[in-house]
């Protein structure tokens, strides 16, 4: 491959990446721009990358489950959840960590086999606690420093697939997955 994705990181974080059994999203400012666009009648529009999504498939087949804790609730996140099979999803929760470590028991995992991906204070304590803490640039800076890795895409503008494919490739998995894609690859 021309461009390696983990050659600006450090070994610790790369080692760290090839742990993660589990990435976990907030949505708004991650998946999304952050923009909340409401119609007249109070219905909301999200906007979602399709890199993104793919992104999120890839990790999924994969064997690195996916999970979004956001705290707001939308129809819009439910269906895009099922649209990638994303089965571990909670909305309207104001302490992501508690919610975190539930799941994390839930699937007999440790939070140091976590990658957490959030740009705001609700997700301060997932981003400080876990194997991997990550944010994007549009977070606020006291986010970013705390952060393991920032990354340089934006949330809603490929921060996700960029976070995938790293993992992939943490994880010696990303050069078998494009390959398999030349090789008429498998549909997902």
């Amino acid at each position: 491959m021309a461009h390696d994705p983990l050659a600006s990181l450090s070994p610790d974080l790369v080692q760290r990446l090839g742990r993660v059994k589990l990435l976990a999203l907030d949505v708004d400012g991650v998946l999304t721009d952050g923009q909340l666009i409401f119609h007249a009648d109070g219905t909301e529009l999200k906007a979602f990358n399709t890199l993104d999504g793919h992104g999120i498939k890839l990790a999924r087949r994969a064997g690195i489950d996916v999970a979004l804790i956001t705290g707001r609730s939308s129809p819009m996140v439910s269906q895009r959840a099922k649209a990638l099979g994303i089965q571990h999803v909670q909305q309207g929760v104001e302490r992501k960590l508690p919610a975190l470590a539930s799941l994390c028991a839930e699937l007999s995992l440790s939070l140091e086999e976590v990658a957490y991906c959030g740009d705001d204070l609700p997700d301060l304590p997932c981003i400080d606690r876990c194997g991997v803490g990550i944010s994007v640039p549009g977070a606020p800076f006291y986010i970013r420093e705390r952060a393991r890795w920032v990354t340089e895409r934006c949330g809603g503008h490929g921060a996700v697939r960029e976070i995938t494919d790293t993992l992939l490739a943490a994880q010696g998995r990303l050069d078998g997955v494009v390959d398999s894609y030349l090789k008429d690859g498998p549909l997902i």
